[in-house]
């Protein structure tokens, strides 16, 4: 969705040194943007220092940073550890606190127009911090507890960030996407021990019970709300969680978040 609205580069964060495959899907049809993968660690601070300085030197400025980390946990409370609960909490909410900590200094540098493609000039402070959470974040029952209470967390660094950011020109919001079809399929995995919902949820009859839309989202109608809070369409919007379900959470609160 960035490619589309200009960006000049896009850093796409992984876990490991892989190819995200994203940097070839893009310049065929966005020549003018740069994609570079980033072995990043979600949970580490020093990780997140280091990518907010590479930018910086390498472009001069940092516009927008995006969240968008998941870890589900174990289905039960019976099953939780409290190593359980703190992966959880550094995957789903050390991300976004993280973000909120260092992105706004970064994001208030101005800078004159750069010798890159789609280069224009910043010269007033503004940033735009976009968390990619769940509608865990509001709701009990979306699964196990460690990932209601981490993506409790989440929203509430989006919430607190309204006053921190006051006076910086940067914003902040949530993207809480409900069952979203990213195109793996839960059949002949054990809920138990791969810490997934059960396969059932995906069925088209579960979803037409229980989805105001009648199916599961797909990833580019989530990534069309995060492209809307990235630009200025947004400039008035802060602090607010765009639930992105299906109208499902409005019918029924329980859900899963794949």
């Amino acid at each position: 969705m960035y490619t589309a609205h200009g960006a000049a580069c896009i850093y796409t964060c992984t876990s490991n040194s892989s190819s995200s495959g994203i940097a070839a899907h893009v310049s065929k049809t966005y020549a003018n943007t740069k994609v570079i993968d980033y072995p990043y660690s979600v949970s580490s601070e020093q990780d997140t220092l280091t990518l907010i300085d590479e930018a910086l030197n390498a472009w001069g400025r940092l516009d927008v940073w995006v969240c968008s980390s998941g870890l589900l946990g174990p289905p039960s409370i019976e099953a939780t550890t409290p190593a359980d609960l703190q992966k959880c909490f550094e995957a789903n909410s050390m991300a976004p606190f993280f973000a909120l900590k260092y992105a706004p200094p970064a994001m208030a540098k101005t800078t004159s127009k750069g010798n890159y493609p789609n280069a224009v000039p910043k010269d007033q402070r503004y940033g735009s911090i976009i968390v990619v959470s769940s509608t865990a974040n509001t709701y009990g029952g979306c699964w196990g507890p460690c990932y209601t209470m981490s993506s409790h967390a989440a929203l509430g660094v989006v919430r607190a960030g309204v006053a921190v950011l006051k006076g910086t020109g940067v914003r902040i919001n949530c993207i809480s996407p409900g069952q979203i079809d990213v195109g793996v399929s839960l059949n002949g995995f054990d809920m138990r021990t791969a810490q997934l919902p059960p396969a059932e949820m995906q069925s088209a009859a579960i979803q037409k019970a229980n989805i105001g839309l009648e199916r599961a989202g797909l990833p580019e109608e989530v990534g069309r709300v995060a492209g809307f809070l990235a630009s200025g369409f947004s400039s008035y919007i802060t602090g607010a969680n765009l639930v992105v379900d299906g109208g499902a959470s409005t019918m029924c609160p329980l859900m899963v978040p794949i």
